[in-house]
């Protein structure tokens, strides 16, 4: 708990704090998900949700926060690969959702439907 509580002494900055609160309301009223600050990965959620929102208002405090504290930078960095197994996956930008829609509407087509035995499709 003690090593949580060092990570976290930037929280202990009064302005850095109405920054976080910001952050935690702006995403309650758009994604309907209610962070806590005692939270293990706070961090790697605030910037997951700011990276999804289409609120400006909650990119701009999360920058800001960042600004302000650089090593927050370095761990949302580090978690925000995400691997299974030993292996990256693919990010879902725009790009491979795109790529990937048209790859699932291939499959759809040839994918036979077999039940009890009997092709139905």
């Amino acid at each position: 708990m003690t090593s949580l509580t060092r990570e976290r002494s930037w929280l202990l900055d009064r302005n850095l704090l109405k920054l976080v609160y910001q952050c935690r309301r702006l995403i309650r009223s758009e994604f309907g998900v209610q962070l806590h600050l005692t939270e293990e990965h706070l961090e790697q959620h605030l910037a997951a949700y700011a990276g999804k929102s289409s609120s400006q208002t909650l990119v701009d405090t999360w920058e800001c926060l960042l600004a302000q504290v650089p090593e927050l930078r370095m761990k949302t960095e580090e978690h925000s690969k995400k691997i299974y197994r030993g292996i990256d996956i693919i990010d879902d930008t725009e790009v491979a959702r795109i790529t990937g829609a048209g790859q699932e509407a291939d499959l759809s087509r040839k994918k036979k439907i077999i039940y009890r035995g009997q092709v139905l499709g």
